[in-house]
């Protein structure tokens, strides 16, 4: 039995492919459905018509390959918007599919399935429109909060200008409450698995060795001052940067080095594993 898991982040879009309940392969494309989304409050045309395009282009290429049901959900762009029906309308006229928008409730409960399991433990969870701390014990969520913030709202925002981002950051790491100590933190999301890649010196991606990866606030907070005196296409370099992130990636290395001095969090771990797994195990494909 082949099945399909697609995630329209406000980043990117990512196909998973599933077989018998193991994964055989993760791909995406960058497409920034959420660029201009801090200004306006609504997607653009421009973003809408790139983003349903690849969505597309992942239903067609699961469905050569065999796969039985293609899901889709999206998360805080299309949810936050003032015109998601503009999108949702875009991708059905183009592949019939229907995409379930979650709730933040509902991203943060699927990541922490996705990362944990079961396990006690939490996430942070640092996305393009949206970032969500969760934490669980005994099988039962402890801490639950999404706030309107990520990595392509702070480059809206605050460009590369680090004090902006670091005066933001602040702003938002504020919103979380007192978060129970004694929980191992890992990190999900593209910016926390570039993180890990980067600090790793990986010349390929491995998703093997990028979770479990423990990380310090210190290394945090040292490759976030590392990639402020770099340019875009010095962090474009780096074998293990994707070249369309490679312009946000010091809004999320800055927003986690402040969630992580203001939560007292001294160590997170990465985990390549997250919501796309995490809503597959919901859909009994895992």
């Amino acid at each position: 039995m082949k099945n399909a898991v697609i995630d329209i982040g406000s980043n990117s879009v990512r196909l998973m492919f599933v077989a018998d309940g193991t994964v055989l392969y993760k791909t995406l494309s960058t497409t920034r459905l959420g660029e201009g989304l801090s200004q306006s409050g609504a997607l653009s045309e421009v973003a809408v018509t790139r983003t349903a395009k690849a969505v597309a282009d992942f239903y067609k290429k699961a469905k050569d390959e065999g796969a039985s049901e293609v899901f889709a959900f999206a998360t805080a762009a299309v949810r936050s918007s003032s015109n998601p029906a503009l999108f949702l309308d875009e991708v059905k006229r183009l592949c019939g599919l229907n995409v379930q928008v979650l709730s933040g409730e509902k991203e943060a409960e699927i990541g922490i399935l996705g990362a944990l399991g079961t396990q006690d433990g939490g996430i942070i969870d640092i996305g393009g429109a949206s970032t969500e701390i969760t934490l669980q014990k005994d099988g039962k969520k402890v801490y639950g909060k999404s706030l309107n913030v990520g990595v392509v709202r702070l480059k809206d925002m605050c460009g590369r200008n680090v004090e902006e981002l670091e005066k933001v950051s602040v702003q938002f790491a504020d919103m979380f409450d007192e978060i129970p100590k004694g929980f191992e933190m890992r990190i999900i999301g593209g910016t926390a698995t570039t993180i890990a890649a980067i600090l790793l010196n990986l010349e390929k991606y491995d998703s093997n060795k990028v979770t479990g990866t423990k990380i310090s606030k210190e290394q945090v907070c040292s490759l976030a001052k590392r990639l402020s005196e770099m340019s875009v296409e010095e962090i474009a370099m780096h074998p293990c940067v994707d070249k369309k992130r490679a312009d946000v990636l010091l809004g999320g290395v800055v927003l986690l080095s402040v969630i992580m001095e203001k939560k007292g969090i001294l160590e997170v771990v990465a985990s390549d594993q997250d919501n796309l797994e995490g809503f597959a195990k919901t859909m009994g494909l895992l």
